[in-house]
């Protein structure tokens, strides 16, 4: 029994020796452990504030680029110094492109008949003067027979007025038959008058009615539709064979030299929209934009849209401008004044804000700048930009581009 008691004790002191052991084991591991840790940090840490510290001596270098007058004259550099100024307040109205009502004819031939021949089809360019369409009609052959059978009664009426005068003045034929003769002469030419009227309301000229006794018996049908001016055929309401009457438009022909603009005016900007305003017509970026001034703003509202239209006339010689389309038009109706504005084209972007190159005394360097009200071509700066300031009004975009390539030169950016 004693010597089981000396082996538990011999037991436990083992255990308690291997315990102590191991307990200083692992402290010494997490000393070393720690140790290195902490140099592994340090390592970092000082690798992290030299990446740093180069990345900032880099960017500070970068960031500025140095100029000489020649330099900003090659790149096409605009350096010009931040102040106030009047900036225009712009309102941007709805529209559309109409043809020019004065220069819009809607064809109807003056007499019913059989189309003989077409002409000309949708899409023609036409002159003035040009035949669209040939028509066979039997309402023109009497009109003209009238005119025919009148001018032959003037005639034979002349000839009895002349007999009748000679024998009056020789005392030969007693005066009413003279008067008489007379009077019938006088008639016939009234008839000549009416039926050559008559004609000429069928759009035959008086060349084309002084040779009529000279044209065959068969011409007497035909009727040409005739354009009156210049222009496009824009609609085509005519077939071959087919019966017309002198009651609907079988043609319709625009001069697209000019066109009107109909500018939706709202209730609320009636007021700021005046007759012989200045507007800027915008139809998109494949058409440049087109400066004219508002003609004509109708008195009246629409019942249903309650807005007014405003007209404006266009020159349009390329014929860019077409009947249909949508357009805008800005209009500057206000002019505040605003402590600094600049030019847009001295905007460059860069992560989606916007930055002016303001020159120091190092050089030319990226400022970002607060934006506030702007139109189409000026913005006022609230922030990032002072009056006094030298900035690049125009070149910043070749500045950055050149920048970021780090190619100025001989040196020039540093």
């Amino acid at each position: 029994m004693k010597e089981s008691n000396i082996m538990t004790s011999k037991k436990r002191i083992y255990i308690f020796a291997a315990a102590v052991a191991g307990i200083i084991v692992a402290l010494a591991a997490f000393r070393y452990f720690a140790t290195q840790d902490a140099q592994t940090r340090k390592v970092k840490e000082d690798k992290h504030q030299e990446e740093k510290h180069e990345e900032m001596g880099h960017d500070e270098h970068e960031n500025v680029v140095k100029l000489h007058a020649e330099d900003l004259k090659e790149f096409g550099i605009d350096v010009k110094e931040a102040g106030h100024g009047k900036l225009n307040v712009q309102l941007e109205l709805p529209g559309e492109i109409v043809a020019n009502p004065d220069r819009l004819a809607h064809i109807v031939p003056r007499v019913p008949g059989v189309v003989r021949q077409v002409m000309k089809n949708l899409g023609d360019f036409v002159a003035a003067g040009d035949t669209l369409a040939v028509l066979d009609s039997r309402e023109l052959a009497d009109a003209k027979a009238s005119y025919l059978a009148a001018l032959k009664r003037v005639e034979i009426s002349g000839t009895s007025l002349t007999r009748e005068e000679t024998l009056y003045t020789k005392k030969i034929s007693p005066e009413l038959d003279y008067l008489e003769a007379k009077r019938a002469f006088e008639e016939a030419h009234i008839e000549l008058k009416s039926a050559e009227q008559k004609l000429h309301t069928f759009s035959l000229s008086d060349d084309a009615v002084s040779k009529l006794p000279s044209q065959p018996d068969m011409s007497y049908t035909r009727y040409e539709m005739k354009a009156p001016f210049s222009g496009v055929i824009i609609e085509k309401h005519i077939a071959l064979g087919e019966l017309v009457k002198d009651d609907r438009a079988v043609y319709v022909i625009a001069d697209l030299s000019t066109v009107w603009v109909n500018i939706q005016v709202y209730q609320k900007d009636m007021l700021s929209v005046r007759k012989g305003q200045q507007v800027v017509i915008s139809a998109g970026k494949a058409v440049p934009d087109v400066t004219g001034t508002i003609s004509f703003i109708e008195p009246v509202a629409g019942t249903e849209t309650r807005t007014a239209l405003a007209h404006v006339a266009l020159r349009n010689p390329k014929g860019l401008l077409r009947p249909g389309l949508f357009v805008t038009a800005k209009l500057a109706v206000d002019k505040i004044s605003v402590p600094v504005l600049i030019p847009k084209t001295a905007l460059v972007s860069e992560g989606g804000k916007a930055e002016v190159f303001i020159q120091t005394e190092e050089g030319f360097k990226p400022q970002t700048v607060t934006l506030g009200r702007s139109n189409d071509s000026h913005v006022e700066v609230t922030d990032g930009l002072k009056a006094g300031q030298q900035y690049v009004a125009k070149g910043g975009f070749t500045l950055k581009a050149q920048m970021s390539k780090g190619a100025f030169g001989d040196g020039h950016h540093h």
